[in-house]
């Protein structure tokens, strides 16, 4: 089995993890309080991290400016996304507001197309398309019953968040592979030093300027929010590496099994309901992925 994937399928686990947590915090903390959590509390650990890698990897790399132009472009991508997504969860439940950004596959592979020049092959393109059709029977209004098919405003923030993801997951892509040299753990934890170093000091000067008071109450989470932060870089270490070993739409497209961890989480933790409509979705999804892995 090639590395990347069992790396994905660990990052979308730490990253379902994560979300449980973050929704957990939405009552007590605003939507750009919940989201700084991702960031302030995983900044310091993936700075530990990148030391420990550098010291045993002979040094840090020396980085070409695109490294900090894409870095700070995903960085701030993922920003937004993560809001809109944390938004999502007092709208909807909890499995179906991850679903929404799932059409993410799709999007990553038209930014690698323009951005890198990332190639689909045929097999990568089939189980994508199951994947969507998976996402959209878990996800879209309309699809049962004689309601006409339509997206609402929840879907369409979905939607949006789901491509701001996949831009910053090319964008991740380009700045790791923008450094020099082949060690991929090297690569990667640099990458995510200075990206989650960044995304801190951005949503902490967001929150200062829009709700200060905020701040205090992020900080004074930290017995949930630590974990946040602990699982949120457990998660971008792993993608981060997965991104630099192989095509991100690739990436993305196995991390929709994440969906499949959604849905246990809504079911087991949340108490939610959750419909035949929306484990067949859950089955498309995992047969899409199993597609691509075995035909790309």
């Amino acid at each position: 089995m090639e590395l990347w994937i069992p790396v994905t399928l660990a990052a979308a686990f730490f990253q379902n993890l994560r979300s449980m947590l973050q929704k957990s915090l939405k009552g007590r903390l605003s939507t750009w309080g919940t989201t700084a959590t991702r960031f302030v509390y995983a900044a310091p650990l993936a700075a530990l991290l990148f030391a420990l890698v550098a010291a045993d990897r002979g040094g840090v790399p020396q980085a070409p400016g695109r490294f900090f132009l894409f870095g700070m472009a995903g960085g701030l991508s993922q920003i937004v996304a993560t809001g809109l997504l944390i938004s999502l969860f007092a709208r909807t439940n909890f499995a179906v507001a991850n679903g929404f950004t799932k059409t993410e596959p799709l999007q990553t592979a038209v930014f690698g197309l323009v951005l890198l020049g990332d190639h689909l092959s045929a097999g990568a393109v089939m189980g994508i398309v199951v994947s969507l059709a998976g996402v959209m029977l878990v996800s879209v209004p309309g699809l049962s019953g004689n309601a006409p098919l339509r997206l609402d405003a929840n879907a369409w923030r979905g939607i949006v968040s789901g491509g701001l993801f996949g831009l910053s997951a090319v964008a991740y892509r380009a700045a790791s592979l923008s450094l020099p040299g082949d060690d991929v753990l090297l690569r990667s934890g640099a990458t995510l030093a200075f990206v989650t170093a960044f995304q801190a000091v951005a949503v902490l000067g967001w929150l200062a300027l829009r709700e200060p008071a905020e701040i205090g109450r992020v900080f004074g989470a930290w017995r949930t929010a630590g974990w946040v932060g602990v699982t949120g870089m457990l998660a971008s270490f792993g993608w981060f590496t997965a991104f630099t070993l192989q095509n991100a739409a690739h990436v993305r497209a196995l991390g929709q099994v994440e969906v499949v961890f959604t849905l246990a989480a809504s079911i087991l933790f949340f108490k939610e309901h959750i419909t035949a409509r929306e484990v067949g979705g859950v089955a498309l999804i995992a047969a899409g992925v199993v597609v691509l892995v075995l035909l790309r």
